[in-house]
């Protein structure tokens, strides 16, 4: 890995940062690969894809001029939501600097995760952040905004919040939704009185700290009775990042959707082209060697509409030029989905194709920050944009980081790994580890009793050769499977002794518990309040003074 700069952050923390490249992470996708080495493959799919994020500031031009004239009526939208959030006075000031002529909006977004889902949410915010204050400091006035997808009505995504114990364990906790629940959007369902226990449950398994008090408040401040899971959500990314400036966006704010009724309009009229392009572009990312991120048939429609009872479910073309809703027996021509559109905009909630042009409509958005998935989505959303008779917003991978506390560190280096080396998994680390620092003569034993047996069984093999080639052939036969059988014992004296030797386990199984969890990268499972219960809020800050916009890969925060 390549190590970066230190930087001394307030706190009694040095931090050292090491960057590891996308393409040494196993499950990395080629598109997102390809993109993040500028390759020249796809070019096609990123047709405003930039090299360096100093280049952005070249874009700003067409982004003000393709912007439509309402940034009045949408900041004092986002004043007002805001302050339902409780934002603090620096995010008022950048929605007076969005209200001015030349100011364009860094967005990045993510669902409404429970207790602020994982660590990757926070990772989007602070490169929106980071990249809004570079702007701004060059002349060039932006302001950061986070785009809460309250829409989005898979519950069970959002439901879970994991952390790590205080004895290195990985724990969920968990909230059950209502049936009557199902498919409404996140920002409709309605935070119970049991969220009460689920907060101290999950504070009792993070374990007691001299920070466990404010992070209750800020939870509970959140999570309370009178909120819906997505305002919850709001609240709590606004006090996160409240001297930040962060402006918080709720899509089911009915000003913001009556805002966005020409666009929805258009992209209704429109369907049938939006749908015929998609699957031209699929069709030459499959050819290009690349997989497409959302999967579309021909019945497909880019909004979803909201049911009588409230909940969000997909449109299918059904034939003859009509749609029909899912779970429901109507059907629409798109003359009538247009009267719909005109009246009660509320009503339609944008497909995750159209969710980024609906943003650009709203805001001056002179890129978006995203994850890998989303990366990949981009590449065949390009062609919405062009559809709709918008520029393609760039879309720039967020930071992405792991975090390494001191006991972690201490245990890396005696050990001789690093976070590239853990990804072989845990039997193939701690086997190393054992042959190497535990119990180095039975590894050479093992290697002795292998070399001993090949080199015999070679000497046979060359009598009966001469003897008859068929024992030869048998012997070779034989001969693997006494290795195979040799090398599977050896696997399992490597667990018996792993799972002997108390420390060592304990040492390797808490690596792997907080630095690759359930398999995956920290960012993708662990949530923030871990490290804001054991470092306060000034964790955030460390973090924020860890960015690089620059760096491109997966950056290794060792506290």
């Amino acid at each position: 890995m390549k190590e970066s700069a230190c930087r001394k952050p307030i706190g009694k923390f040095d931090l050292r940062i090491e960057s590891l490249p996308f393409a040494d992470i196993p499950g990395q996708s080629k598109l997102f690969l390809d993109l993040l080495e500028d390759r020249s493959s796809v070019g096609a799919f990123y047709p405003s894809r930039v090299g360096a994020v100093n280049e952005l500031a070249g874009r700003i031009p067409d982004v003000i001029r393709n912007y439509p004239g309402h940034r009045a009526d949408v900041c004092q939208a986002l004043s007002e939501m805001n302050r339902s959030f409780g934002a603090g006075a620096e995010t008022f000031e950048n929605i007076e600097l969005l209200e001015q002529p030349g100011t364009v909006a860094v967005l990045t977004g993510q669902q409404a995760g429970l207790f602020g889902g994982p660590l990757y949410t926070v990772y989007k915010a602070l490169s929106a952040i980071r990249l809004a204050e570079e702007l701004s400091k060059n002349g060039n006035p932006a302001v950061p905004i986070f785009w809460a997808a309250t829409e989005d009505h898979d519950f069970l995504e959002i439901s879970s919040a994991y952390g790590i114990g205080h004895s290195g364990e990985l724990f969920r906790t968990k909230i059950e939704q209502s049936q009557s629940d199902f498919e409404k959007p996140v920002g409709a369902v309605a935070v119970e009185g049991t969220m009460i226990d689920a907060i101290q449950s999950h504070l009792e398994s993070l374990g007691e700290s001299a920070n466990t008090d404010a992070l209750r408040e800020l939870l509970s401040d959140s999570w309370c009775r009178g909120q819906t899971f997505g305002s919850a959500f709001c609240r709590f990314i606004s006090r996160l990042f409240a001297k930040y400036g962060l402006i918080v966006v709720d899509p089911l704010d009915q000003d913001l959707k009556r805002l966005s009724a020409p666009l929805i309009k258009e992209a209704i009229t429109k369907t049938p082209e939006i749908v015929s392009s998609v699957l031209k572009r699929d069709k030459e990312l499959a050819d290009a060697g690349y997989h497409s991120q959302v999967a579309i048939e021909e019945n497909y429609f880019p909004l979803f509409l909201f049911s009588e009872d409230g909940k969000r479910r997909s449109l299918k073309k059904a034939g003859d030029g009509r749609y029909r809703q899912t779970g429901e027996n109507r059907e629409f021509s798109l003359d009538e989905l247009l009267q719909i559109a005109a009246s009660e905009p509320e009503r339609f909630s944008p497909a995750v194709l159209l969710r980024p042009v609906i943003q650009d409509h709203l805001f001056p958005t002179i890129c978006y920050f995203g994850g890998a998935a989303e990366v990949a989505y981009f590449a065949q959303n390009s062609v919405v944009y062009e559809q709709l008779g918008r520029p393609v917003t760039p879309i720039l991978h967020r930071q992405s980081f792991t975090v390494v506390e001191a006991r972690h560190k201490r245990n890396l280096q005696k050990y001789e790994l690093d976070l590239s080396k853990l990804f072989a998994g845990f039997d193939e680390v701690s086997a190393k580890v054992i042959d190497r620092f535990i119990r180095p003569e039975i590894a050479d034993l093992f290697s002795e009793t292998e070399e001993v047996i090949d080199r015999r069984l070679e000497r046979l093999d060359e009598k009966l050769t001469k003897l008859d080639p068929t024992l030869s052939a048998n012997l070779t036969t034989r001969r693997r499977k006494i290795l195979y059988h040799i090398n599977a014992l050896q696997k399992k004296y490597h667990r018996a002794l792993a799972e002997k030797d108390a420390i060592v386990s304990r040492q390797i199984r808490g690596a792997f518990s907080e630095l690759l969890p359930n398999g995956g990268l920290q960012e993708r499972s662990v949530g923030i309040t871990t490290f804001i219960d054991r470092h306060g809020l000034q964790f955030i800050d460390w973090l924020y003074e860890s960015i690089d916009l620059n760096d491109r890969g997966h950056r290794v925060i060792y506290l």
